[in-house]
């Protein structure tokens, strides 16, 4: 073993791919027996007489094989991101009407959810998951119920702008879930259309949305069928924004 600073002249990291000119190094691999072993590309050329020629490299430029590789070169094309989670609850009283909205479909209902906007608790909640995972506050901060403008307001749009908000903390919504608490209307039949439209809005896969439905058992304002309430959580990914410190928060 050769231990110290002189020991080390003469040795350099190569990396890989190694360059050579095509006519050459199928010359060389013409020119090595059959039954010879060489570690690379490299030593078949030197074998054949060729020499080697050093070009400066980019650390950056790594070789990827392993799987850990891929999770490295994450890290160097995004830096170090977090994962944040953010849970949302909306409710909204029944009052006259004929249908309710949900996640974003329209539902025929005997009652209408009353509400500013259109009243979507689903995506109400949803919004709130969103914006609670960036640590931006509620709905309500955003879209005031005293701001006329969103009087019976489409929800789409709020919750295009929570995903607006993700994108521009260069970010990205990983996962959302939200539940339904009511008696009524039966949320099953519809099930399927709410996760495709919040997934169309969200610009998610459709696996990683989930809309699921219970009820109180009939206690409460939900079980007399009062009112319809919502929960929701995301997942939302975002850049680090401690970067890369020295060490832990001191």
């Amino acid at each position: 073993m050769v231990c110290g600073e002189e020991g080390r002249e003469g040795l350099f990291r190569v990396q890989t791919p190694q360059a050579f000119r095509y006519a050459a190094i199928r010359a060389a691999y013409a020119r090595a027996p059959l039954d010879a072993v060489f570690d690379d590309d490299l030593a078949v050329a030197r074998a054949a007489g060729f020499e080697a020629r050093l070009i400066p490299g980019e650390p950056s430029l790594m070789k990827l094989t392993y799987a850990e590789d891929f999770a490295m070169l994450e890290q160097m094309l995004h830096g170090v991101r977090t994962t944040c989670v953010g849970s949302g609850f909306d409710a909204h009283r029944f009052g006259p009407g004929d249908h309710v909205t949900l996640c974003g479909v329209r539902i025929a209902h005997d009652k209408a959810l009353v509400g500013h906007s259109d009243a979507d608790a689903g995506w109400h909640a949803l919004v709130d998951a969103i914006l609670g995972a960036l640590g931006e506050g509620d709905i309500g901060v955003h879209f005031p119920p005293s701001d006329a403008k969103w009087s019976g307001a489409n929800s789409e749009k709020f919750l295009r702008y929570a995903a607006e908000r993700v994108a521009d903390r260069g970010g990205r919504i990983v996962n959302v879930d939200v539940t339904l608490i009511c008696e009524r209307p039966k949320v099953s039949p519809h099930r399927e259309a709410m996760r495709a439209r919040t997934a169309e809005v969200l610009a998610l896969p459709l696996a990683r949305v989930s809309v699921k439905a219970t009820t109180t058992e009939r206690l409460g304002f939900l079980g007399r069928e009062e009112g319809l309430a919502a929960q929701a959580t995301a997942s939302v990914e975002l850049p680090d924004e401690r970067g890369n410190s020295a060490g832990p928060d001191r």
